[in-house]
């Protein structure tokens, strides 16, 4: 199985300078074959590859660059242009790639080889070749079986230096069960963002004190002259401010999503448009702030990871339908109770779509209608657990379940 880990690097001034000299001399290589590209036909990642050695004799400063990080620049290319394509071929309107200016290119790649995790005086250093050692804050530990197949090398906007290893362990994980016992369906929505079929209602992250942060600090960057040491500074904080809330959204949904993934053996969620939804007008900002794409990725991944059966469900229906008895009713978006005309039923409107979410995600997975004993039909709950998202965000590992006891407790 393949996984990224992200790792803080603390590189001195000077092998700071030399980090941001070989991000720049990429991004240079990265123009001139995308000029080629538009200028050449019939080429290939492979065959301008092979231009490199060539490329050395009269570009000097491409001889303090490791060979595979250049080799990764020319692949960057070609696979962004296969992306556009895929797009356009898919009915997108897309244009050309466009030349990279500074700023806009911080990252290079070490793959298969020119990079090592050593350990100096007692501290783990990562080595490059061509730049020496950098001290890492390595704060998870890689397994040992586990093997480093790349290592990307990233600056971001607030200055920063990560590094990204592309960790790969020789075998998968085991699956759960065929036939899944401990099953979840999962409603996401803004005034709750996770409504589970286990009665828990998990409360949006309040990000309100970090975006007016933010908007201070924009409010402050707008009164400066543009590219001045003032500029730049408070460009700086306002990068600053962008990753306290980026950090903190990412905290939240990578905590809630690893406790879905492992705790059940089957995840069943909606197959949202993510980016669709965040395009249709009306409270766009809070769906773009909720971030659902993002969390149904991660949980993905998770749920590869621990062996977990997830399945992505037509949403179409789902608030409408009575869990119980499968008849739709209209509903209004400020009516947040569900009660069904034709049996009587009535829940809260959220924790009916996650029934119907986990009915459709057993169908698909396991060719269960419904019927008598479907969890649908047995086991709908009638009361809801409510969980602050800070509990999610500031107790780390203990299960959801621990945290409603001891939120009820209070």
């Amino acid at each position: 199985m393949n996984y990224n880990n992200r790792y803080r690097l603390r590189p001195s001034d000077a092998l700071a300078e030399q980090l941001a000299w070989t991000v720049d001399t990429c991004r240079q290589v990265y123009n001139h074959f995308l000029h080629r590209l538009n200028r050449t036909d019939n080429t290939s990642a492979y065959s301008e590859q092979k231009l490199l050695p060539s490329l050395k004799k009269w570009w000097n400063d491409l001889k303090q660059v490791h060979s595979k990080v250049l080799q990764k620049v020319v692949q960057r290319l070609y696979d962004n242009l296969s992306t556009l394509r895929g797009r356009k071929d898919n009915g997108y309107r897309v244009g050309t790639l466009n030349w990279k200016a500074p700023g806009e290119y911080r990252s290079f790649t070490y793959s298969q080889s020119g990079f090592k995790l050593k350990n100096t005086s007692g501290r783990t250093r990562l080595w490059l070749s061509k730049l020496g050692e950098i001290p890492i804050t390595l704060h998870r530990d890689i397994p040992d079986d586990a093997e480093i197949k790349t290592v990307t090398v990233k600056q971001e906007p607030t200055g920063k230096w990560y590094a990204i290893f592309g960790v790969e362990t020789p075998d998968d994980p085991p699956a759960k069960p065929e036939n899944p016992e401990k099953c979840v369906g999962i409603d996401v929505g803004i005034l709750k963002y996770a409504h589970d079929t286990d009665g828990t209602a998990v409360e949006s992250l309040d990000l309100s004190d970090e975006r007016e942060r933010l908007e201070r600090a924009q409010r402050n960057l707008s009164r400066k002259q543009h590219g001045s040491a003032n500029w730049e500074k408070q460009r700086r904080v306002v990068a600053e401010r962008h990753a306290e809330l980026k950090n903190k959204r990412r905290d939240f949904l990578h905590k809630l999503s690893n406790y879905y993934a492992r705790e059940y053996d089957l995840v069943a969620v909606e197959d949202l448009d993510a980016k669709g939804l965040v395009e249709l007008p009306g409270n766009s900002r809070n769906r773009a702030g909720a971030a659902w794409g993002m969390f149904l990725r991660m949980l993905e991944y998770k749920c590869e990871r621990e062996g977990t059966h997830f399945v992505a469900v037509d949403p179409a229906g789902t608030t409408k339908e009575c869990a119980s008895c499968g008849v739709s009713t209209d509903k209004p978006l400020w009516v947040r109770e569900h009660s069904c005309p034709a049996c009587g039923f009535e829940a809260d409107r959220d924790a009916n779509a996650a029934w119907n979410i986990l009915s459709r995600g057993i169908t698909k997975r396991l060719g269960a209608g419904r019927s008598e004993s479907t969890p649908v039909e047995t086991a709908l709950p009638t009361d809801t657990d409510s969980v602050s998202a800070k509990r999610v965000v500031e107790a780390g590992s203990p299960t959801l379940k621990e945290r409603t006891a001891s939120a009820v407790s209070e």
